[in-house]
């Protein structure tokens, strides 16, 4: 029995994981998907600018619903993570073959954020918590996922052009 080869795609929040892993689920035949924030974990804080300012432990979440799923995906030529802890998490860890951190500018994740959760009139509000405490949880991406990535792409690019990047060196790495 083969297993898949599993690709993890991590980002700072609007920075384009779910659209990423839509597109090469699209694009590499005989993909899945599993979506992080389809789950309800164990463990996770209730507040995630309280946990980075307390030192991140990635091991606090219980992620077994997530690393079942990985498991039972084996018929899959390819499974992609829509992700964020790259290889942080000990038990997820050995399950990823390739980790792909999409590197967007904090501006215009904030912006897609923004955008993509509608906030409305909140607007001002989501800012100001942004400036205040929620920018430590972008950084720490910066700072702990980011180095652990096995590739780096521009997330200023085209959604093609990331799709590409990504297929390309995949390629590159596995054959």
């Amino acid at each position: 029995m083969t297993h898949p080869t599993v690709i993890a795609v991590a980002a700072v929040s609007g920075g384009g994981k779910t659209t990423i892993t839509e597109k090469l689920k699209d694009r590499l035949s005989g993909a899945g998907a599993l979506f992080f924030d389809a789950y309800e974990f164990e463990g996770a804080p209730e507040n995630i600018t309280e946990w980075v300012e307390g030192g991140p432990d990635y091991q606090q979440w219980e992620l077994d619903p997530l690393i079942e799923d990985i498991q039972s995906a084996q018929n899959a030529s390819f499974l992609i993570l829509d992700y964020p802890f790259s290889y942080k998490h000990e038990k997820v860890k050995p399950w990823i073959d390739y980790s792909v951190y999409i590197d967007t500018p904090l501006d215009i994740a904030m912006a897609r954020r923004v955008l993509r959760d509608d906030v409305g009139p909140g607007v001002k509000e989501e800012l100001t918590h942004y400036l205040h405490a929620g920018r430590k949880a972008y950084v720490e991406m910066l700072q702990s996922i980011k180095p652990d990535a096995d590739l780096v792409v521009d997330g200023t690019l085209s959604v093609e052009n990331i799709v590409e990047h990504i297929i390309k060196n995949l390629s590159s790495e596995h054959h």
